[in-house]
């Protein structure tokens, strides 16, 4: 019951935060899960490609309430969620298959890396100038390709990167975030498709459909579909920049405890 209490826990707050900050709830659901693995006895030399199997999975059903709250508010381009897709779901799922054939300890070092880039953005408030419009199909097709591989690799719904890529090619802050809540769907489809194929051939413990351990995504999607509907409303009334930074300081936490657990 414990741990179901966590999941559930910690889908609440990745639901928040996936519609509040634009930032992908994966950033905390990732480390958590691995913790969370860990406690159980999961196989050590699985337990962050299951962290990120299950994260992109939970955020197939984030990323639709969220950016259905985001739809209602008129905040999503869809012209440029429907160019940027293709590359997505090809650089998501090619993403996946190399995080399959990548070491835990890899694995763990690549995404404790990606947090402190992603914390030291949000701390010191990094936001690129709006100096360009959207380029045409062909170079959002490579931008959505390296935004979905980096996302497979670290298990998160690709906020991080296509909110500041939005806002640099002059699309509003709030409309980046919403768009970037839609652009987190294909994310997590493609990325939780590679994880359950590449994981199948695995001997894995009970309940693990491939890379996805399904008491984790029961438990965490739950609780993260009935919040981020919430964390979308509050996006429009408090102020983003503060909040970032102190989350941002929790991803440092979060990541310095995932480095102490490497040697």
């Amino acid at each position: 019951m414990t741990v179901w209490l966590m999941y559930i826990t910690l889908g609440a707050g990745a639901g928040v935060l996936a519609g509040l900050l634009g930032v992908g709830g994966g950033l905390v659901i990732v480390p958590v899960l691995s913790f969370i693995f860990t406690a159980q006895q999961l196989p050590e030399a699985h337990i962050l490609h299951l962290a990120l199997g299950t994260s992109l999975a939970s955020i197939i059903f984030t990323s639709v309430s969220s950016l259905r709250a985001h739809h209602g508010r008129g905040a999503v381009e869809w012209p440029v969620v429907r160019r940027l897709t293709p590359g997505i779901m090809v650089g998501t799922f090619l993403g996946s298959w190399l995080a399959a054939q990548l070491s835990t300890y890899f694995l763990k070092l690549f995404f404790v890396l990606f947090l402190f880039y992603v914390s030291l953005q949000m701390l010191l408030d990094i936001k690129p100038p709006p100096q360009r419009q959207l380029p045409g199909s062909g170079a959002l097709f490579g931008v959505g390709g390296v935004i979905g591989g980096i996302s497979s690799l670290v298990g998160i719904g690709g906020g991080s990167m296509s909110v500041p890529f939005l806002i640099w090619c002059n699309v509003a802050i709030h409309r980046a975030i919403g768009t970037s809540a839609a652009i987190g769907f294909p994310i997590a489809l493609a990325g939780a498709a590679g994880y359950v194929v590449n994981g199948l051939p695995i001997s894995l413990p009970p309940y693990c459909w491939g890379y996805v351990y399904l008491p984790a995504l029961i438990g965490v999607s739950a609780a993260s579909v009935a919040t981020a509907p919430l964390g979308a409303r509050l996006a429009h009334s408090l102020p983003i920049g503060k909040l970032k930074k102190i989350f941002a300081l929790l991803l440092i936490g979060m990541g310095i405890k995932m480095v102490l657990g490497l040697f």
